[in-house]
């Protein structure tokens, strides 16, 4: 039998070449979240269900984790997503921790779904959480730490857009003005959730078969469907902590719009999926026509948790995927140039291997990252290696170098060469990394 070289359905295999756009989307990510001063922070990939099954959404749990009983006849999953799990590290040192708490991850995650752009069955996502502050500054903040690295990675306004939204507003809205009873509400708000995913015809038809006959007499869910389609609520009758919420919307977009971030909006279809959200949600959209879709998103979950059997932590926080991401660095252009982790491809002229160890190690104590080429074979095929491995630099190393104690360096891309020793070699790249 021949075996397959694909990887597993959904998942990637990261070549030198995507690892480097990785290793770039991360190298960003770590840098505005530190910047506003996240830790870093990890959890074990195997979790218990239960701590899922809890509060995360019917059809992740249901339909989309890969989960087993173990050989100790325990029920673990792979998580699907980390929110549940940093909950649970919260909480289990929640009297220790300092707060506010700010810190994010980046976990591999698996869901089984349907394998598509923008989504696979394997993933990585940056997850960024800010536990302790119940106030509205907690919103702002982590919001311009999203804006930030979107920012930091070439994006400019036009190309996304961040909506808002609340979900204490439509629950209350739900009740309330739509006089809905808990199960309407809880497939309605599924509803609105995959509203965009649905074709807008079938999408009437299930919201109408959510109301009763009655409800449809006071053409409560022509009022919904009319709601869904503008933001402007002023005029909407809303109970006081409804309205409050809508004032809190309003305020944070203004907050956003005095630091810079303009193109932020309100749009009541904005839901999350998750069933642990309590307050504000976001979703930021990319306004390509080719990848016009949410990218990554979050909101407030105040009561994880206290799941876990202790006091309630007000809690918001985000997750970016990479596979969305990058989707999106793509089709705007900002994947940057592919850039070689090697700084000199060292080209060894003759048998010079043993000797070349000692200049070779020093550049390397340096700070200079060096590959030798240790083929034996001619120098101009050597060259053509390092140039295919796109390396800006050679250093030749032969029977003269080594007994003058100066090495040839070449730019392979200026074409530049010249001898020095190894202290001016490391000063040379050195300087040409930082252009």
């Amino acid at each position: 039998m021949t075996l397959s070289t694909q990887p597993y359905k959904g998942a990637r295999d990261f070549y030198p070449e995507d690892k480097r756009i990785q290793k770039y989307m991360f190298g960003v990510m770590r840098n505005v979240a530190e910047r506003f001063g996240y830790e870093e922070y990890d959890a074990p990939i195997l979790e218990p269900l239960e701590i899922f099954t809890a509060k995360t959404s019917d059809e992740i749990v249901g339909e989309q984790t890969y989960s087993f009983e173990d050989r100790g006849g325990r029920k673990v999953v792979i998580r699907p997503e980390m929110t549940p799990s940093v909950s649970r590290m919260v909480a289990g040192r929640r009297q220790e921790l300092t707060y506010p708490l700010r810190w994010y991850s980046i976990p591999n995650l698996w869901r089984y779904e349907r394998p598509q752009r923008g989504r696979l069955r394997e993933h990585w996502q940056l997850n960024v959480d800010l536990f302790g502050i119940d106030g509205i500054e907690a919103e702002h903040e982590i919001l311009l730490v999203a804006d930030g690295i979107m920012q930091a990675l070439g994006a400019t306004k036009d190309m996304y857009t961040i909506k808002l939204n609340s979900r204490k507003l439509m629950n209350g809205l739900m009740r309330d003005y739509l006089q809905l009873d808990e199960a309407q509400a809880h497939k309605l708000s599924r509803l609105i959730d995959r509203m965009h995913k649905t074709d807008h015809a079938e999408f009437v038809d299930q919201v109408g078969a959510i109301f009763t006959p009655n409800q449809h007499e006071k053409g409560l869910d022509k009022a919904l469907l009319s709601l869904l389609k503008t933001s402007n609520w002023d005029e909407v009758s809303l109970d006081a902590s409804s309205s409050e919420a809508l004032k809190k919307i309003k305020q944070l977009i203004n907050m956003l719009e005095t630091s810079g971030i303009t193109n932020v909006v309100f749009d009541p279809t904005i839901m999350r999926g998750f069933d642990y959200y309590t307050d504000v949600v976001f979703e930021v959209f990319d306004n390509n026509p080719k990848n016009n879709r949410s990218m990554f998103g979050g909101g407030r979950y105040d009561g994880l948790v206290g799941l876990f059997g202790v006091k309630p932590v007000p809690t918001i926080g985000f997750g970016m995927g990479d596979v969305t991401l990058q989707n999106f660095l793509e089709d705007h252009g900002l994947i940057p140039e592919p850039n070689t982790e090697t700084d000199i491809y060292a080209v060894l002229i003759g048998d010079v291997y043993d000797r070349a160890q000692n200049a070779i190690s020093s550049l390397r104590g340096l700070g200079i990252n060096v590959t030798v080429d240790s083929t034996g074979r001619k120098p101009e095929k050597q060259i053509r290696v390092a140039l295919k491995k796109q390396v800006n630099y050679v250093l030749f190393i032969g029977e003269s170098e080594l007994n003058d104690g100066r090495f040839t360096l070449k730019n392979l891309y200026s074409g530049e060469e010249a001898r020095y020793d190894i202290q001016k070699i490391a000063s040379i790249v050195k300087d040409y990394k930082k252009t």
